[in-house]
C-alpha cells in the first residue's frame, strides 16, 4: 500500500500526525510551494522566504532520513499554483491507495481539504493536530454555555491539567499569574542583551533571491532576514533566550524602546508557529529556568501564560467561531487603513517606530502590535477586515488562526467582548509611560487639545463619545465615561471636532499627494 503524506508550511515537525507512522519503504511525502499561499494576502518578504527556506531544510532532513520526498518548487514551469492542484498532481505521478494530512491551522485550508477526498478520487485521512496542549473538542467543551471566554480561566485549566508552573495542586507561588510584576517601563541606560540571529545558509541565499525577483512589490525588507529556518537554529534560539533574555523579560515584557525591536522578548513564535519547535518543550524550557534558580518566578509564568494561555486560547476560539467570527463588527468600525501603516510615513513617532521595525524584521512585540498600531486602528475606527490583513501580511509569525482573534477580539474589540472584558483603548500617557518615544515625537503626550495634542489623546476621548451606545454600561469603562461627563460640553466639541479633523487628514491612497510615500511601496501583486 502506497501512502501519500501530505505535508504544509507551517506543519515542520518531524513527529507531526501524519508522520508518526510513516513507512520509509513505501510511503512518499509531498511538499510544495504554491503562488496562492503566497498572494493570498501580500506577505512580508521575509515571512515568504522564512517559509520557503523552512520548507527547503525540512524536505532535505526527511530525506536525509530515507524518506521519499516529492517536493515541488514555486518556480517549477508545471506548478499549478494551488494546494489542491498539486496534490492531484502528485496522486497522478504516485497513484496512491490513501492520501494522510495533519488538520491545517486556518479555516480556507480545511474548507478546501474536507473537498479532496470526493473531488480527487482518493481516501483522504485528516488527523488531529496534536501539537497543541488543547484540542480543538477540548477548548469546544471548556467554552460550552459560556457567554464569554475569559483567558484566566481557561488558563488556570490548562495549568492543572499540564502540572506546569504547579505545585501539587496549587500554582507555584500560591498566584495564577503575575501579569501586575510584568509592566515596568525600562530604566534610563538599561543594557539589553545582543540577540542571536542566523546567517543566511546557500538554501535560504536562494529563497531570498527567488523572494526578491518574484515579490519585489510587497512590503518590507529583505536584508535583515534571519530567523531560524531548521530545527537545531530553533533550539539553539530557544536557548539563547532562556539564558540571556527570559531572567529580564517578566519585568520590562510590556517596554518599548526607540531602536530595540526585540528587547528581552523570545523571538521563537516564528518556530512554533511554522513547526520548528513545540509548545511543550518551549514551556518546559522555561519552567526548567526557574527551577533552577535562572529566572523568578514572575518572569517564567508571564512567558508561559503567553504560550500554554493565550496561543492555546486564542486558537480554541478560532476554530471554535470560525467562519462567522471574521464578519463581526460589533463598534461599526468602517474607516479605511490608512496608508501609513505601509509607508511608516506619520508625525506620530510611536507608529513610525513600529512600522520601520515591522519593515526591518517583520517582527514587533505583543505591546507594539496591541498598544501602538492596534489602539490606533481601534481608536481611528479602521474597518476590522482591513487591519487583520494588514496584520496577516506584515508579521513573520503570523498565520490565520493565531492573528485574527489577537486582532479582531483584542486589538480592536470587534468581537463585542467575546474574548476581552473591555477595549484596549488607551491615550497617549500609556505610550509615553512605556515608552521613548514621545521624546521624539513632534506631538506632545501632555497636549490633549489644540495645537500639539497627541492624537491618541484627541481619538480616546473621542472614541468614547462615538461609542457611547456600544460601551457606555461598560462597568470597566465606568471611570473614563464619569470623566468624560464632567468635561464641560463644549469642551466635548472641541475634541470631536479635532479628533474628526484628524481623522478626515488620513488618506488610504498611496496616489494621494497629501499620502506621502516611497513610491516603491506599492502593493500590485
Amino acid at each position: 500500500m502506497t501512502t501519500l503524506r501530505f505535508v504544509l508550511g507551517d506543519q515542520l515537525t518531524r513527529d507531526l500526525a501524519s508522520l508518526v507512522d510513516i513507512d520509509p519503504g513505501t510511503d512518499v511525502v509531498l511538499m510544495v510551494e504554491v503562488a496562492e499561499e503566497t498572494t493570498y494576502v501580500g506577505h512580508h518578504k521575509q515571512k515568504i522566504a522564512l517559509i520557503l527556506s523552512a520548507m527547503r531544510h525540512f524536505a532535505r532532513e526527511l530525506a536525509a532520513d530515507g524518506i521519499t520526498v516529492d517536493y515541488v518548487r514555486l518556480d517549477d514551469p508545471a506548478n499549478t499554483g494551488s494546494f489542491g492542484g498539486e496534490l492531484a498532481r502528485a496522486i497522478a505521478r504516485h497513484a496512491p491507495d490513501r492520501v494522510i494530512l495533519t488538520e491545517p491551522g486556518e479555516w480556507r485550508v480545511w474548507e478546501m481539504m474536507r473537498e479532496w477526498s470526493a473531488s480527487l478520487g482518493v481516501p483522504v485521512d485528516i488527523r488531529e493536530d496534536d501539537r497543541f496542549f488543547c484540542t480543538r473538542g477540548r477548548f469546544a467543551r471548556w467554552a460550552a454555555d459560556r457567554r464569554s471566554y475569559r483567558m484566566e480561566f481557561f488558563y488556570r485549566e490548562m495549568r492543572r491539567e499540564t502540572g506546569l508552573l504547579m505545585e501539587e495542586d496549587e500554582p507555584a507561588g500560591d498566584r495564577w499569574n503575575f501579569d501586575h510584576e510584568n509592566r515596568k517601563s525600562l530604566p534610563a541606560g538599561a543594557q539589553t542583551p545582543p540577540r542571536l540571529r542566523f546567517e543566511p545558509d546557500a538554501i535560504t541565499r536562494e529563497v531570498i533571491a527567488l523572494v526578491a525577483e518574484r515579490f519585489s512589490g510587497h512590503f518590507g525588507d529583505l536584508g535583515a532576514f534571519g530567523w531560524p529556518v531548521t530545527r537545531s537554529e530553533a533550539l539553539e534560539a530557544l536557548a539563547h533566550f532562556i539564558a540571556d533574555a527570559l531572567p529580564r523579560f517578566g519585568d520590562y515584557q510590556d517596554a518599548m524602546k526607540s531602536g530595540e525591536p526585540f528587547l528581552y522578548h523570545a523571538l521563537v513564535s516564528t518556530s512554533l508557529n511554522c513547526g520548528l519547535l513545540t509548545p511543550r518543550e518551549v514551556c518546559v524550557a522555561a519552567e526548567r529556568a526557574w527551577k533552577a534558580g535562572h529566572v523568578e518566578l514572575n518572569a517564567a509564568e508571564g512567558f508561559i501564560r503567553q504560550i500554554l494561555g493565550w496561543r492555546e486560547y486564542v486558537r480554541g476560539v478560532y476554530w471554535l467561531r470560525m467562519p462567522d467570527y471574521a464578519a463581526t463588527n460589533a463598534l461599526g468600525a468602517s474607516r479605511p487603513l490608512p496608508w501609513f501603516y505601509w509607508s511608516g510615513e506619520t508625525d506620530m513617532n510611536c507608529v513610525a517606530q513600529v512600522v520601520a521595525d515591522t519593515r526591518r524584521h517583520a517582527y514587533a512585540h505583543h505591546i507594539q502590535r496591541l498598544m501602538v498600531t492596534g489602539t490606533f486602528a481601534l481608536l481611528a475606527g479602521i474597518a476590522p477586515s482591513q487591519v487583520e490583513e494588514w496584520y496577516l501580511a506584515v508579521y513573520a509569525d503570523a498565520y490565520e488562526w493565531v492573528e485574527l482573534p489577537n486582532t479582531h477580539g483584542m486589538a480592536l474589540f470587534a468581537d463585542g467582548g467575546l474574548l476581552a472584558s473591555k477595549p484596549y483603548a488607551a491615550s497617549g500617557a500609556y505610550i509615553d509611560r512605556m515608552s521613548d518615544y514621545c521624546a521624539g515625537c513632534r506631538y506632545d503626550p501632555k497636549v490633549k487639545t489644540g495645537p500639539g495634542a497627541c492624537p491618541f489623546n484627541l481619538l480616546y476621548w473621542n472614541f468614547l463619545l462615538e461609542n457611547r451606545a456600544a460601551l457606555g454600561r461598560n462597568p470597566r469603562l465606568g471611570m473614563p465615561y464619569r470623566t468624560l461627563d464632567a468635561m464641560p460640553p463644549a469642551r466635548r466639541l472641541q475634541i470631536a471636532r479635532e479628533a474628526n479633523a484628524f481623522l478626515d487628514g488620513l488618506s488610504p491612497d498611496p496616489d494621494d499627494p497629501s499620502a506621502t510615500r516611497p513610491a516603491q511601496l506599492a502593493l500590485d501583486l
